[in-house]
């Protein structure tokens, strides 16, 4: 089964994740990453969703995700045609023996170091999701102590963009 992502502007409602994240569940289908934010316009909201399964799958989610009332727009974005990121914070145990080299591993990945204590660094990781999971398997050997991650967040390339039904007049 392959990755898609999916891209839904909703009304910015109470309620509205809620519906979403419900008719995900009520048909069995899995979420890998859901995230939500305000668009351009504060009166919509921008639901970025990365489901794991075929096209069947995919097609059946947003003929069902088009039900729903407060939903008023749903495209799926092809990588090619699209830039997507994660953001993940990484606290990670470190020593003064092992500072330097998580130091040098964090520079690699073009991370930054945003919280120090005594015995912990906390890193600020961006980019693909395969990014983020190889700067977390490197910093393992140091004993991760606590990791969030944002999900996935997408945005189309170049001059394409998604107008919402009641933008497009």
């Amino acid at each position: 089964m392959a990755k898609h992502l999916l891209t839904v502007l909703v009304e910015n409602h109470a309620g509205v994740l809620s519906r979403v994240s419900g008719l995900f569940s009520r048909r069995g289908f899995n979420i890998d990453s859901l995230a939500v934010g305000v668009t351009e316009n504060p009166d919509i909201s921008r639901i970025t969703i990365v489901v794991d399964g075929d096209d069947y799958i995919v097609d059946q989610v947003t003929k069902q995700l088009n039900k729903l009332i407060n939903v008023l727009k749903i495209k799926q974005l092809e990588k090619s045609d699209s830039v997507s990121r994660e953001l993940a914070l990484i606290k990670v145990s470190a020593s003064a023996q092992t500072r330097a080299e998580i130091i040098q591993i964090v520079e690699i990945f073009r991370a930054k170091i945003v919280d120090v204590s005594k015995s912990t660094l906390t890193i600020e990781a961006s980019g693909s999701s395969d990014k983020v999971n190889a700067l977390e398997d490197m910093l393992k050997q140091f004993g991760v102590v606590e990791i969030v991650r944002t999900g996935t967040i997408a945005i189309e390339r170049g001059n394409k963009y998604i107008k919402a039904k009641n933008d497009e007049e």
